[in-house]
């Protein structure tokens, strides 16, 4: 048995799940628009892991989303998967937000998946992705604007999902846009990420490991739009 805990704090929606070798065992999440993660993770972790009778020192390793997201959420995660791996002697296991947003929908060949986290205002981070989850683009938070993802909507089909694609749906009129609404990162999709990871002892180091913030924010619009 490979027992991964998950925990996803980034957005609104609180999740924990517990796998093995990716396969989804038990999952605990609330997604009720309000910042809940500090009352309920622990919670949340206990009531999966006594859903299967295990104690939490059988788990075999710790998966965090590392962002980005919520600044607090962020922490909160963190600091939880980081305090159970050191009194656990586990290790830790970063997921990008982002690709475990992707990962939440199965589509056609030959189009783009492009995962949007809010920011503020008109901001987003983003990451393309195409059919099969290999990232084409590396993170990047932006300003959105009628031009943003131009050079993928001129190639084909593009998927925009998560909580900052409603704002952008009022801006993005492109033929080739593509919005989902419903679609959040959740410890479900990390259960497979988590694993992967694992199996290739892709670690962190515990005591040096900080979430991913993105804090190199620029609040002035791109003049270009890279692939």
């Amino acid at each position: 048995m490979s027992l991964i805990l998950n925990i996803e704090t980034t957005t609104k929606n609180c999740s924990v799940s517990l796998a093995d070798k990716g396969q989804l065992l038990a999952i605990r999440e609330l997604n009720d628009g309000q910042y809940s993660h500090a009352e309920k993770l622990h919670v949340f972790i206990d009531e999966a892991l006594k859903e299967l009778n295990k104690s939490i020192q059988e788990l075999d390793a710790i998966a965090v989303s590392k962002g980005p997201g919520s600044f607090t959420g962020l922490r909160i995660g963190v600091s939880t998967a980081k305090g159970l791996c050191f009194s656990l002697d586990k290790p830790l296991i970063s997921i990008s937000t982002l690709h475990a947003l992707a990962s939440t929908i199965s589509v056609e060949q030959n189009v783009f998946i492009v995962p949007l986290l809010d920011a503020r205002r008109m901001e987003v981070y983003s990451a393309i992705f195409d059919n099969t989850y290999n990232q084409l683009r590396e993170i990047q938070a932006e300003v959105i604007d009628e031009q943003s993802f131009n050079t993928i909507l001129n190639k084909d089909k593009v998927y925009f999902l998560g909580d900052g694609a409603e704002k952008c749906k009022t801006i993005i009129k492109h033929k080739n846009a593509v919005f989902l609404d419903g679609h959040f990162p959740s410890s479900k999709q990390m259960a497979k990420l988590s694993y992967d990871k694992y199996k290739k002892n892709d670690i962190e180091d515990v005591a040096y490991f900080e979430p991913f913030y993105l804090k190199d924010f620029l609040v002035t619009k791109s003049k270009k739009n890279y692939f």
